[in-house]
């Protein structure tokens, strides 16, 4: 069984950040465990996207096994897949994880080889929702924050200053614009954090000792 969730615009990756950022894994990780001589085998990476979520499950996933389940969660758009075990006791308990680990764009499969002992419904919930709790449990994070894309028009005899600003706040993606239709004004143009806009705003026109018009996209 196939759950999924998420208008087409949950799919953009400034959506669902509290406060503009998220929390996400750093690498891939792996835990395993063994209920009643089944081999539950769970890997969390982090995605992007839908395309990516599957580009990952289909280099971890073992044909030989006998359940593939999984779920992931980009924002507000998630789906997870029972694989063929009884609906609901395999994806839905692994998407519960990632939801309650608080990490985002994330994918878990969790792998089953089946032992011969039947575990029943709730304990397919406990142990596919237990596994990949664990192996999210055991994962390094980071905390991403977004970035907004900024501009201002500033004059030439002001370029010094203003750089020196960007890269004490540690902005990317710096391009300069000199087709302003002004004389010696650029448009300059760059991505800071979301959380260091304003105090940015400040710096720059306490630097440049003028009004500073900024652009935010």
């Amino acid at each position: 069984m196939v759950t999924a969730s998420g208008s087409p615009s949950s799919s953009n990756p400034n959506n669902n950040r509290s406060g503009g950022a998220f929390t996400t894994l750093t690498e891939r990780v792996t835990f395993e465990r063994e209920i009643k001589k089944s081999k539950f085998i769970a890997i969390a990476g982090p995605v992007s996207d839908e395309r990516s979520a599957f580009s990952f499950l289909s280099e971890v996933s073992d044909p030989r096994a006998t359940h593939n389940c999984w779920a992931y969660k980009v924002g507000d758009q998630y789906r997870s897949n029972d694989d063929g075990e009884p609906s609901g006791t395999a994806g839905k308990p692994i998407h519960s994880a990632i939801v309650s680990s608080g990490i985002d764009r994330v994918m878990v499969v969790v792998i089953r080889y089946f032992g011969g002992i039947k575990l029943g419904t709730g304990g397919l919930v406990r142990a596919y929702g237990g596994v990949a709790a664990e192996c999210l449990r055991n994962a390094s994070t980071c905390l991403v924050k977004s970035k907004v894309p900024m501009g201002l028009e500033v004059p030439f005899d002001l370029l010094g200053v203003l750089y020196h600003q960007l890269q004490s706040f540690h902005v990317e993606d710096i391009k300069q614009d000199y087709d302003t239709g002004k004389d010696n004004v650029t448009m300059v143009t760059f991505k800071v954090d979301f959380d260091r806009v304003q105090s940015l705003e400040e710096a720059i026109k306490v630097s440049c000792s003028r009004d500073i018009v900024f652009y935010k996209h």
